[in-house]
């Protein structure tokens, strides 16, 4: 095992980094603690691991003062027996000077697909002059659990794919930092066009739609069977696929568990309802899948009522559903989930006493709560009248100042006796962080 790393090592000793289109993202190493970065696979995890790998070498780190691993490379399988003790034993064989007297940046990529990693990375903090930096796609890395076996030395940063504001730095599109000319304006309104078709998959950008839905459905089985079936040992994948397929064609809808398991039930899958609940939390631990609870005090009454599911990314549900369900307005709602679900996992529904139903209501901190209503458009009468009256009743009930309708292209300012409702086109309401219009 020690001679296959070794040889891993030296090979990325003369690999030629692809640093791609750096990310908007404020991720800063904090002494004494590892930098992990976690997301949906694909969206850049890796090219973004090069990036800082990059800014390392240009500060004039040598090349060899940095440990590369991609846990995904099919020739450390055998780490799950030998331990991953055995990399730094590899590492030193190769460097023996550097033991003890030079720092080593550590980068490690998908360790979570080795059991036992935490106490390794932790040991590794400890007794070692090192920096280590870890990607994953599990969102159990953000939690309690491995916070405790980590004893404290890690910080997570979520990675999406591209944002707006980063789909507009791969077509070089400069929206500036504020007021934009009108030329500007009808640049982003152009890339923003160019977005909604391709979504934010590095991967895809550019590409033509035939590609395109190719890749998105390549995506969408590595993560049912890399990150679902093969990670939690599931032994009826047929049922995970059909049921992953049912919750694509109903993007942006209701769903109950009941409704679910009997829908596994009429296509011949004995699915218990537990079985289907641990699909759903498999889905959202791989950062493929979000549910979102109604807005309520009591964590069981909000559990008890219907819960909605949205995709990592609006294009890959053109890519993958079948067509019947989704529409224009499920794919924007979908979109501004997940522009909310950058700043925040605290998202919700809101029902208002009267039967009403806002979109969202999101909190993080230092914001007060924001009420948002998606709505491709508001031309018809009856349909602006619906939606204005759910987001005024829900601002009374909350005590909300202000509400935001997001639409496909229009854009106004509404005043009412409970507060102002801005109408914001969808290019706009991703370009600036909601609700303020500050930049991104």
């Amino acid at each position: 095992m020690i001679t296959i790393l070794q040889e891993i090592l030296l090979d990325f000793q003369d690999l030629e980094l692809f640093s791609g289109i750096p990310r908007r993202l404020d991720v800063t190493p904090v002494q004494g603690k590892a930098t992990v970065c976690i997301g949906v696979r694909r969206s850049g995890k890796s090219t973004f691991m090069s990036q800082l790998i990059q800014k390392l070498l240009d500060s004039g780190v040598s090349r060899q003062n940095i440990l590369y691993l991609n846990f995904f490379d099919d020739r450390l399988h055998g780490l799950q027996q030998s331990g991953l003790g055995v990399i730094l034993d590899a590492y030193y064989a190769l460097y023996p000077a550097k033991k003890n007297s030079e720092k080593v940046y550590c980068f490690f990529d998908e360790i979570q697909a080795i059991e036992g990693w935490e106490p390794f990375v932790d040991r590794l903090m400890r007794t070692e002059n090192c920096e280590v930096y870890i990607t994953g796609s599990s969102a159990r890395m953000l939690s309690k659990e491995i916070a405790t076996q980590m004893r404290g030395r890690a910080l997570s940063w979520e990675v999406f794919p591209f944002s707006f504001r980063e789909y507009l730095d791969y077509l070089r599109v400069d929206a500036g930092d504020g007021l934009l000319s009108t030329k500007q304006r009808l640049f982003v309104q152009n890339a923003f066009e160019q977005y909604w078709a391709a979504g934010g998959f590095p991967e895809v950008a550019g590409l033509e739609r035939r590609l395109r839905i190719k890749i998105h459905q390549e995506y969408f089985h590595a993560v049912l069977f890399r990150d679902l079936v093969e990670r939690h040992n599931i032994s009826h994948p047929k049922a995970v696929t059909d049921l992953a397929h049912w919750l694509i064609d109903n993007t942006a809808s209701l769903y109950s568990l009941n409704k679910l398991t009997g829908y596994l039930k009429s296509l011949g899958h004995k699915a218990p309802q537990s079985a289907v609940a641990d699909y759903l939390e498999w889905f959202e631990d791989a950062y493929f899948l979000f549910t979102v609870r109604l807005f309520d005090a009591s964590l069981s009454r909000a559990n008890a009522n219907p819960k909605k599911i949205y995709c990592i990314d609006h294009a890959m549900v053109t890519s993958v559903a079948s067509g019947i369900l989704v529409n224009a307005g499920h794919l924007l709602e979908n979109l501004v989930f997940i522009t909310l679900r950058r700043l925040t996992p605290a998202i919700f529904y809101y029902k208002t006493k009267g039967g009403r139903e806002v979109d969202f209501i999101a909190q993080w901190q230092d914001h007060p709560r924001l009420l948002v209503q998606v709505c491709e458009s508001l031309a018809s009468p009856t349909t602006r009248k619906r939606e204005i009256a759910a987001l005024e009743e829900a601002m009374v009930e909350l005590n909300l100042p202000r509400g935001i309708i997001v639409t496909r292209h229009e854009e106004e300012r509404i005043v009412l006796d409970a507060g102002i409702i801005d109408v914001i086109p969808a290019w706009r309401f991703l370009l600036y962080n909601p609700p303020f219009c500050t930049k991104q």
